[in-house]
């Protein structure tokens, strides 16, 4: 559906597909997400922000995805397959170890990936004739599903060794490799193609139901990619890589009042010259994969369009890393016309410079706010409601900070974070609000057009529901809500305050 994000005053929320309730240790596809599409519709909510959706990479964080086009296995509904006939009602009856109220997201894979291969070995049985369908996909998303495809089937034979350690031609993409591994390893392409025709499916099942009711798709689109993905192995000259696919610098960002060290992601660096050279085809073509799946896409650290970090291969941190200037302005110059516009929402937070203000600016793209940012500084910040332009995002919080409950109650800890409190309470005003709902008021009172609310947030929880700490790598992305959160309740008290608001 054609969605503009600006010009018009929204509500939406912001939940992870995992974090949905459901038997198989975390959320996906299945009921439990088109009956949180209809909370959303009864709260009043016209947007639903996801993080990414490709498969997850180290510490099964969704920013560092081996493939950028693919969509997550692990999303796929085992309840619809069961509703699908491939599998039977016994064996989608997940073990007690997955029955959590938190995510378990490595043991989920493993029960996942057996009953997927199960349920592939009875769809060929049932298909003698390959389904028009199925042709259909493979036609249609051939742009890079065979190379996703082939890049899982030579993991899998080579069990699980880094693209770097296999042999020279299949390293180097060798057309003669190629199309021998392609031949050998034909039964596991299948397989692969075949979970990519599942979730596409699933996933336009999904997205039928937010457009009828009236719910649109926010997405995430990471700024960088896995250094042992399909991406970085298929395009090995749009990267930063010595002759054997080895990183010469990493990505990152370098020390600052959080960090003394800065934080080393370790994400290969792109070559933006052979990129341009190549009038940014990987990118238009990843962009359109984004849009055409979701109705606008967050562009993550959308600073590193303007300028990137870049980290020597051998550092041990961030402290040695150097800026380099990226072409963003060329970049969204090519992609705006084979869109035929920027269907965007800028990740602006962080160390923003005047130049990247004027690239976001220039693109006529929505910057976000964060409410947790805007009583740090005495002085006044960007981040206060009174400042915003009205082409903007304000939330409460991301799923990077803290719970805003477990925010407020840590301010109590130092002299600085009392005096912050103060200034929370004497820009709020006289409430008998909880803190939580206080500001949900101001974001949904700002001119911002669009308020988006962690679920977390809205259901008033503290420290422990937090999603991801940056800068680790355990213990993240695995928070979940259940059935009995979402009440009428809470969806009758966010719809009032969505319609006081005109968000509805």
């Amino acid at each position: 559906m054609q969605f503009e994000l600006l010009g018009k005053r929204r509500a939406g929320m912001l939940a992870h597909v995992t974090s949905l309730p459901g038997p198989h240790g975390h959320g996906d596809l299945g009921p439990s997400a088109f009956a949180f599409v209809d909370f959303l519709a009864a709260a009043g909510q016209s947007v639903w922000q996801m993080l990414p959706v490709s498969p997850p990479g180290f510490g099964a964080s969704p920013y560092d995805s081996p493939s950028t086009n693919a969509g997550s296995p692990w999303l796929i509904s085992l309840e619809q397959l069961q509703r699908d006939g491939l599998l039977s009602k016994t064996e989608t009856r997940a073990p007690q170890h997955l029955q959590k109220t938190s995510a378990q997201l490595g043991k989920s894979q493993l029960f996942r990936e057996r009953l997927l291969r199960v349920a592939f070995a009875r769809y060929q049985d049932a298909n003698i004739h390959e389904p028009r369908a199925l042709t259909n996909f493979r036609h249609a998303e051939r742009g890079w599903l065979s190379d996703h495809c082939l890049f899982l089937a030579l993991k899998h034979a080579a069990r699980g060794a880094h693209w770097t350690q296999w042999d020279g031609p299949l390293r180097k993409r060798s057309r003669t490799a190629l199309l021998r591994a392609q031949d050998e390893l034909a039964q596991e392409v299948a397989f692969h193609e075949w979970v990519q025709f599942v979730f596409d499916t699933q996933w336009r099942a999904l997205a039928a139901h937010c457009k009828r009711q009236g719910v649109a798709l926010l997405g995430d689109v990471p700024m960088f990619v896995a250094h042992d993905g399909v991406d970085t192995w298929a395009q090995q000259r749009l990267f930063r890589l010595d002759k054997r696919g080895n990183k010469r610098v990493s990505a990152g960002v370098p020390p600052d009042a959080f960090s003394e060290t800065g934080q080393l992601w370790g994400n290969p660096v792109y070559d933006w010259k052979a990129m341009q050279r190549d009038q940014f085809a990987w990118w238009v073509a990843r962009f359109r994969r984004g849009v055409d799946m979701f109705d606008v896409l967050r562009l993550d650290h959308f600073i590193g369009f303007h300028r990137c970090y870049e980290i020597p291969a051998d550092a041990q941190d961030a402290r040695r890393g150097r800026f380099v200037r990226v072409p963003g302005e060329a970049l969204f110059e090519q992609v705006g016309k084979a869109l035929g516009g920027l269907p965007f929402l800028a990740e602006d937070l962080g160390i923003v410079t005047a130049e990247v203000v004027a690239l976001r600016d220039a693109l006529q793209l929505p910057g976000m706010r964060v409410l947790q940012f805007a009583f740090g500084d005495p002085n006044g910040s960007d981040y206060l409601p009174h400042r915003y332009p009205s082409s903007t995002a304000v939330y409460t919080g991301t799923h990077d900070n803290d719970t805003t409950l477990g925010w407020y109650r840590s301010l109590g800890r130092t002299a600085a974070g009392r005096a912050e409190k103060q200034r929370v309470h004497a820009y709020l005003g006289p409430s008998r609000d909880p803190l939580h709902l206080q500001l949900i008021r101001l974001a949904y009172a700002s001119v911002a057009d669009l308020a988006v609310i962690p679920l977390q947030d809205a259901l008033g929880l503290g420290q422990k529901s937090r999603m991801n700490v940056p800068g680790t790598s355990r213990g993240n992305w695995s928070w979940r809500f259940t059935r009995r959160d979402l009440t009428a309740r809470l969806a009758a008290r966010l719809r009032t305050l969505a319609a006081s608001y005109e968000r509805t």
